[in-house]
């Protein structure tokens, strides 16, 4: 990793321009959940310490390149001072004069950057512009990485640029997880569609020693097998690379876990009528909706042999119980693991955060990304914009 940190900058008297990720939501003009912005907080508090002048740089929203009142980021300043301690400038006009302004330690907020169509098209003109205002670069928002914008590709080259306190911690977490890890690695990936994971699950049979595969990804992987699934969700006009897939981790000494046992239902509603039966005995009006408990004991025995984990996506149809069992005991095994120092783990994407939140374990993996879409790029393997344009 060629990329600085905050420590390896001289910020005294420096205007820092910061890439955050405050796209939090709002309602009726008030913001309704402060994590994001909760976790800039370090990174403003440290440039302040260091003597320097955070301008933070944010988008809110999809304006699609026009100004929108009701997306303006002015409703996000009362949130954002109250995390801070102090006031916020908002600057939503005349920046060279207002930037120019600020006393040394002020906190100022521009305006949301995607009201400017030069933002998402990466255009060198607005990234120059914005480079003006500011004598170094700081990228504290992970999340937008994987994304080519003027503020987190064009603008890092044109400064002194850095990782911030977040986007550090996020890094050296993913790096923990596949860059360089533990070994044995086990990755648990679930889901509803095989086909929104094709390069995960390709890159990630080369990086790891276990792969767990879940939710309806696995109804796929067992009927290309040649296993009845009865009527559940399942892409079987995808049962062609289910098998690729499984031969090349069998190439590559990876193992593939498939369910043993699991869930049936003849309806998806909550306190549906349901039993567990062996995977080959799935009845033919019966639709698999979670692993069942011969399953998690499998994949609990091989998160005790392993040293790190990655996890994106639930093992059942965890919004609804009794369908959220599985994706339950094997988190609560895996932050128990985690607690006493024998597993480092990693988890990302919407539905891990919200099916580790509903599991209550969130505060006992390693690391927990929020980062969504940048998380699941990282994981296929590819190159993030915003990574790259920091080792420069």
């Amino acid at each position: 990793m060629g990329w600085k940190t905050l420590d390896d900058m001289e910020l005294n008297r420096k205007r820092v321009l910061v890439r955050v990720d405050i796209n939090v939501p709002v309602e009726d003009g008030r913001v309704t959940d402060t994590t994001r912005i909760d976790r800039i907080v370090p990174t403003v508090q440290d440039i302040k310490a260091k003597g320097g002048t955070p301008i933070l740089l944010a988008h809110f929203d999809r304006p699609k390149g026009k100004v929108v009142p009701e997306m303006s980021l002015g409703q996000i300043v009362p949130a954002l001072e109250q995390a801070l301690g102090c006031d916020v400038a908002f600057i939503d006009g005349n920046y060279g004069e207002r930037v120019a302004a600020l006393a040394q330690g002020d906190v100022a907020l521009l305006e949301n950057l995607r009201f400017n169509p030069g933002e998402e098209s990466n255009d060198d003109g607005f990234a120059s512009r914005l480079a003006t205002l500011g004598d170094v670069y700081v990228n504290d928002a992970f999340s937008a990485a994987h994304r080519a914008h003027a503020s987190t590709d064009a603008l890092a080259r044109k400064l002194p640029a850095c990782a911030g306190r977040l986007m550090a911690e996020e890094l050296g977490a993913l790096d923990r997880a596949l860059g360089n890890p533990e070994r044995p690695v086990v990755a648990v990936v679930g889901g509803a569609k095989v086909s929104t994971k094709l390069d995960l699950l390709s890159n990630l049979v080369e990086k790891v020693d276990t792969l767990v595969i879940g939710g309806g990804m696995a109804n796929t992987f067992l009927a290309a097998s040649g296993i009845d699934v009865g009527k559940s969700l399942c892409e079987h006009d995808l049962a062609d690379t289910a098998r690729k897939i499984a031969q090349k981790a069998a190439d590559r000494g990876c193992e593939i876990l498939l369910p043993r046992d699991v869930v049936v239902a003849r309806e998806f509603k909550a306190g549906a009528e349901s039993q567990t039966v062996k995977t080959e005995d799935c009845p033919a009006d019966a639709m698999i909706l979670d692993a069942g408990p011969d399953s998690v004991a499998h994949i609990v025995d091989v998160l005790k042999r392993s040293k790190t984990l990655v996890w994106n996506g639930p093992l059942g149809a965890f919004e609804i119980a009794p369908f959220d069992a599985a994706t339950t005991a094997a988190a609560q095994a895996a932050a128990a693991l985690t607690r006493d120092g024998a597993l480092i783990s990693v988890a990302g994407g919407g539905d891990t955060v919200a099916a580790l939140n509903k599991a209550g374990v969130s505060g006992d993996f390693s690391y927990v990304s929020t980062a969504g879409g940048a998380f699941l790029e990282w994981m296929e393997g590819r190159t993030l914009p915003g990574v790259a344009a920091l080792d420069h």
